[in-house]
């Protein structure tokens, strides 16, 4: 124990240091943003990574959707790799990365606003932004706090604490500059851990055969292509987190800051290994929380005898996991959950600061004062965000799926037809994002009244990913029907 505090403790100077180096470095809203729009191709790879993946995919994403569905989790991790980051990547990363200098904007909403022609579209989508990236924020606190309790017995309230502060020092300090820099120490911690979490696994289980052989004697299920619940809860999940990426603004904000075309073709590969890795690592952890947890052996895990899913992958992680290596799991985890909390953070703030205040309330603010701005919304953010945590008001794929499914079903339409057509206009933008962002609510909270909604077909992957295809459908139907008049 009292090593792994002194390798914590380590972890968090290193951290504060590297944010002390990006203080230095952030002389200007650009900076505190971007990096300067000067990042190379293997910190952007690493920074896109990690930022994906969080707390939320190891703790909440691998214990129930592992639980659940058992191998054919496996599939979400493979189209997360080759949809959410190669194809992203290769097919959208250039073109952003152009279109923002072209346009001179650093942000989604101000991209919207050049493309559209359209000042109130800015302001719905910094707000939508800004609500909305909240509930993630949380997942990941959750996640985070949940991981804690169980290795040291400290109180949920107590970490969440810890947590939210840390995470505010953080990122007010350095903002970008620090982020980028980091995030590569913490794509090499993830590497090295879920490979000694695979292996770890995997000898604990007996071998792959033998854990296969404990999966299909439980369920035949747990095994076969497609799990329980069923195609639909599957393709939803798949779809919600594949191609959310394509347009959401932490996401998209890595290409912002890109260095050169030839940092995108070498950072395309080098994401999607490392998101394959990760995501693949994660899910086939997951489908092996039958073999290693029961009510009897694994009280903690569950209420009266079912799971508690958000649970299931920190008691497992240490009953698996050697004592000598669980600290490198702990890093795992912490280092994924700070760089998507950190985007998470700059993205709201910045929306907020930037397209929100700076441009419809004080439009005569100088940069000085929009970067300090900046960093006081960024602890007003972490502040709603953990309150929201500290309720534990849903399970995090919940959560999330909210999250995802509202920014993914508001911002895809008008911004993948605003990057690739000419022929959409602002109309089809406003259609495709308030019926895409509506459809999503409106199935999600109808869901929350039904009997059996939570058996998947209601909850909030299935209804954002209702909203998102809708999204993509109304913005090129709308505009070639109604017509600017000019």
């Amino acid at each position: 124990m009292v090593v792994k505090l002194i390798v914590i403790a380590l972890y968090a100077a290193m951290i504060v240091y590297i944010g002390m180096i990006g203080l230095k470095k952030t002389k200007s809203f650009n900076d505190f943003v971007l990096g300067g729009g000067n990042v190379g191709p293997w910190m952007s790879a690493l920074s896109y990574g990690t930022a994906y993946f969080s707390a939320v995919l190891f703790i909440g994403f691998a214990g129930k959707v592992g639980w659940q569905f058992g191998y054919s989790g496996l599939w979400i991790g493979l189209f997360n790799g080759i949809i959410g980051v190669f194809l992203v990547w290769k097919v959208v990363g250039w073109r952003i990365r152009k279109i923002s200098a072209e346009y001179q904007v650093g942000t989604m909403s101000e991209l919207l606003e050049k493309r559209y022609n359209s000042p109130a579209l800015k302001l719905i989508a910094s707000i939508v932004i800004f609500i909305f990236m909240i509930p993630y924020s949380a997942a990941v606190f959750m996640g985070l706090s949940y991981l804690f309790t169980t290795t040291f017995g400290i109180d949920y309230e107590v970490i969440l604490i810890f947590m939210g502060v840390f995470t505010a020092l953080y990122v007010i300090m350095g903002g970008y500059q620090s982020m980028a820099l980091i995030d590569m120490i913490f794509g090499i911690i993830m590497t090295i851990g879920v490979t000694v979490l695979y292996f770890s696994t995997v000898h604990k289980g007996g071998g792959i055969s033998a854990i296969t052989e404990s999966l299909n004697a439980i369920s035949p299920t747990l095994t076969a292509p497609i799990g329980k619940p069923g195609f639909w809860p599957l393709f939803s999940l798949i779809f919600l987190t594949s191609v959310a990426p394509f347009a959401m603004p932490q996401l998209v904000a890595k290409f912002y800051a890109i260095k050169d075309e030839r940092s995108v073709k070498i950072g395309t590969w080098a994401s999607t290994f490392f998101a394959l890795l990760i995501g693949g690592v994660a899910y086939f952890i997951g489908s092996t929380t039958h073999v290693f947890l029961t009510p009897e052996a694994t009280p903690n895990a569950f209420i009266d005898g079912q799971p508690n899913f958000d649970r299931l992958m920190p008691e497992l992680l240490t009953n698996v996991i050697p004592e000598s290596l669980s600290i490198i799991i702990l890093l795992l985890i912490l280092s994924a959950s700070m760089s998507t909390l950190a985007s998470l953070v700059l993205i709201s703030s910045s929306s907020f600061s930037k397209d929100f205040w700076a441009g419809f309330v004080n439009k005569k603010m100088n940069d000085k004062s929009l970067v300090s701005m900046m960093r006081w919304m960024s602890a007003g953010f972490i502040l709603l965000a953990v309150l929201l945590a500290w309720v534990e008001i849903d399970v995090i794929v919940e959560i999330l799926g909210i999250s995802w499914g509202a920014l993914g079903s508001f911002f895809l339409g008008p911004f993948i037809w605003g990057i690739f057509s000419s022929k959409v206009n602002k109309y089809g933008a406003y259609a495709s994002a308030i019926l895409g962002l509506g459809t999503t609510l409106a199935l999600y909270f109808y869901g929350l009244s039904i009997e059996g909604a939570k058996d998947w077909y209601f909850t909030s992957p299935g209804a954002g990913s209702v909203g998102m295809m809708i999204s993509l459908l109304i913005n090129p139907l709308v505009s070639s029907i109604v017509k600017p008049s000019s």
